[in-house]
């Protein structure tokens, strides 16, 4: 947690006097996470008769990552979701120039647990685990049916041909030998897939850790859509099936919840479409190896000084389970 400074909050608390005339001030402001750029808030808005709890996402200087959307697209994209019926935040206000609070937007705070470890494990999310595979399912056909016209139109198209490109260039720029990593790309184009049949929104970071989960009714909301882009709706399923995020469970694939063959016949039946397993198949091995990427990168920021922390350095040696992840996958021993 980080006490705000002073110009902060008093900045804050004018922005959100305008944007919800009957708050009065602002109380419990504290910052949830850390970051060189982005930023999140928790805070009450006080008013005579109603208190509102609220989040602030926020970039002081504007800066998001390459393939991120910008926060007011991305706001933009999690209202309208909210519209089309998606489990999402209710954006209250985007932040604007005469705000001067850099980049960002403001959102009803949902109250549940985000931490995999105690959704799987603690007592009181036993009633609602046996739920969880069934709601991500049914959530994820949910995002992936939304209407794309109606999407900011900065959303990027990433099917699986341009997916598995965009990897090979990541990869050869690391100046450290990748055997497994070139093996996996030439696996990923001896098995690539069409084109869907359409383009659909497709979360990008769909897992544990990104969802709220609430010990009476289960998925509450779908946070973090800063990835979110066009492409192949079995990308999200196959991304919450990978090892990473089954956090020590590895016997149930779907996110340490149930089994693969669950939340694939769970989606079936919400879509009406049965899912292809060599699609399914094709985007586990693509997004293990965007992990072990992601991985890799790491160790770049840390070598080069940009980043020293501990937590970068053990990211970094985590390519190896992810090359262990990739060897399993392509030889059919997943």
């Amino acid at each position: 947690m980080t006490t705000p400074a002073g110009d902060f909050r008093e900045a804050l608390q004018a922005m959100i006097l305008r944007a919800l005339p009957e708050a009065r001030r602002i109380d419990g402001l504290q910052r949830l996470s850390a970051g060189a750029t982005l930023e999140t808030w928790s805070f009450d808005a006080i008013g005579e008769e109603r208190t509102w709890p609220l989040i602030l996402r926020r970039s002081p200087g504007g800066l998001r990552a390459s393939r991120s959307l910008s926060l007011p697209d991305e706001a933009a994209l999690v209202s309208a979701l909210r519209a089309a019926g998606a489990p999402v935040a209710e954006v209250v206000h985007v932040v604007q120039p005469e705000d001067a609070l850099g980049d960002g937007f403001v959102m009803i705070r949902i109250p549940g647990e985000t931490i995999p470890r105690k959704i799987l494990r603690d007592a009181a999310f036993d009633s609602v685990r046996p739920l969880l595979v069934g709601q991500l399912a049914r959530t994820a056909a949910t995002i992936h049916a939304m209407d794309v016209s109606r999407v900011p139109a900065s959303l990027a198209p990433s099917g699986p041909r341009r997916s598995a490109d965009e990897l090979g260039r990541r990869c050869r720029s690391f100046d450290v030998p990748r055997p497994v990593i070139e093996l996996a790309l030439c696996w990923l184009d001896d098995h690539m897939p069409t084109e869907p049949e359409r383009e659909c929104l497709v979360h990008g970071d769909y897992r544990h850790g990104n969802v709220i989960v609430g010990p009476g009714d289960g998925l509450r909301a779908v946070l973090d859509w800063e990835v979110a882009h066009l492409g192949d709706p079995i990308e999200d399923l196959a991304w919450l099936c990978l090892p990473p995020w089954r956090f020590g469970l590895l016997d149930l694939p779907a996110g340490g919840l149930g089994t693969q063959q669950a939340l694939l016949e769970a989606y079936g039946q919400a879509t009406g479409q049965p899912v292809d397993p060599q699609r399914f198949r094709f985007w586990e091995v693509l997004g293990s190896l965007r992990w072990a990427v992601g991985c890799a990168g790491m160790l770049d920021w840390f070598r080069s000084g940009r980043d020293r922390t501990v937590e970068r350095a053990m990211i970094a040696r985590r390519v190896s389970e992810s090359e262990m992840d990739l060897m399993r996958l392509m030889s059919g021993s997943a």
